[in-house]
């Protein structure tokens, strides 16, 4: 499965050894793609150097082993998301013109509406209802 990460995920999992890290160890050891444009892993970059910089080696650990694309540039997006602000766009955008099975974010305040829904192929989530769709207990 191709599974698209927000930037608030790369935060999460770099933030800590918790919860996201697990699932993102646990998506990666059974072989699903996880992957990361340009613009989210920005943003999480951005945000570790403000909040706390000495995790920025964490997010660099992270980073080989996710999918990196050059994607950046703002796509356009289906109707069904244009309730989501002009920043959390490209992310959607992103996902969908990878092929990406999945974009799991954390942004529940911008994305929520959507958890549980698929979008031109892509279906939102946050990280437990992935984990809870992938790793049933």
């Amino acid at each position: 499965m191709r599974i698209f990460l927000d930037a608030n995920i790369l935060f999460s999992a770099a933030k800590s050894d918790g919860a996201v890290r697990r699932l993102l160890t646990l998506l990666i050891d059974a072989g699903h793609e996880c992957w990361v444009n340009s613009y989210v892993l920005e943003e999480a970059r951005r945000n570790l150097v403000i909040k706390i910089p000495e995790n920025l080696s964490a997010l660099d650990a992270l980073l080989s082993q996710l999918h990196l694309a050059d994607i950046y540039s703002p796509l356009t997006v289906p109707k069904a998301a244009l309730k989501l602000p002009e920043k959390d766009r490209p992310v959607l955008a992103a996902a969908i013109h990878l092929y990406c099975d999945v974009l799991v974010t954390g942004d529940r305040t911008h994305f929520g509406y959507l958890y549980g829904k698929t979008i031109d192929g892509v279906k939102i989530c946050s990280p437990r209802l992935l984990a809870e769709t992938l790793f049933p207990v």
